[in-house]
């Protein structure tokens, strides 16, 4: 099912939920990042445990995680957003954005802003009242493009690895 369709420099995408056939690429893109190298692998052996997480937020229903295709229906861009409902600021609905992807060759032309654009509307249509991510301290370019977008540096982030 086809959430929306970007036209960018001729090129045609289409965004829509991914399903079971989109794992390994997906995991292709994450594993691209030079910054987590290692951390995200498509060798076999690990195919199992990247199935088993996607059908555990397939089935949930504050999840929704998307690819960007192209018109040969290549998956080129890929994003999770979690609706989250807190008691903290009034109620206030939240959606989280998480590991935004799109293909090193696509980068500039304008369709991770598009994607971007869209998770906004989406998380207007769902009951978000705000919108939040977390990005790695060294992505300075993914920061200036999120402020480009209209996203602040509000907050400081903590991991605990467990």
């Amino acid at each position: 099912m086809t959430l929306a369709t970007f036209t960018l420099s001729e090129q045609s995408y289409r965004l829509r939920r991914a399903d079971a056939a989109d794992v390994g690429p997906i995991v292709e893109l994450l594993a691209a990042d030079e910054l987590r190298q290692g951390e995200d692998s498509a060798e076999p052996e690990r195919h199992g445990a990247y199935v088993e997480a996607f059908r555990r937020i397939d089935a949930d229903p504050a999840q929704l995680l998307v690819v960007a295709a192209n018109q040969q229906d290549k998956v080129v861009g890929t994003m999770q957003l979690t609706v989250i409902p807190g008691l903290a600021r009034a109620g206030a609905t939240r959606l989280l954005v998480e590991a935004v992807r799109v293909d090193a060759g696509l980068r500039g032309n304008g369709l991770g802003s598009a994607m971007m654009a869209w998770a906004v509307e989406e998380g207007r249509r769902r009951g978000a009242s705000m919108v939040q991510l977390t990005s790695d301290r060294a992505r300075g370019a993914a920061h200036r493009f999120y402020e480009r977008l209209g996203f602040t540096p509000s907050h400081v982030g903590f991991k605990l690895f467990l």
